[in-house]
């Protein structure tokens, strides 16, 4: 029986052990994982959106900030890609 190998995870904040030695976004990153962990898969897709470290900065703010505002549309990962792109998106 073959063995399943896990796939490692893309971004440092979910291999790095010093948070202070992380980019802006992946330690607010670190810190949404560390606080809801259930939203890593829209996590992931901000992390993965192909933007700059100051835009997916902002993105995963927005989307912080949303998740305190029922009806705030930046719960959505892509309605905060898109908002703090400037309207341009990421990759897929």
């Amino acid at each position: 029986m073959v063995k399943k190998q896990s796939r490692t995870p893309q971004n440092p904040y979910q291999t790095s052990a010093a948070v202070e030695d992380m980019s802006p976004a992946n330690q607010l990153a670190y810190e949404l994982v560390a606080e809801r962990r259930d939203l890593l898969p829209s996590i992931e897709h901000i992390m993965n959106a192909g933007l700059d470290d100051d835009v997916t900065a902002t993105a995963l703010g927005l989307f912080r900030t949303a998740l305190h505002s029922p009806g705030d549309p930046h719960r959505d990962p892509r309605a905060a890609i898109t908002k703090a792109s400037g309207g341009k998106g990421g990759k897929g």
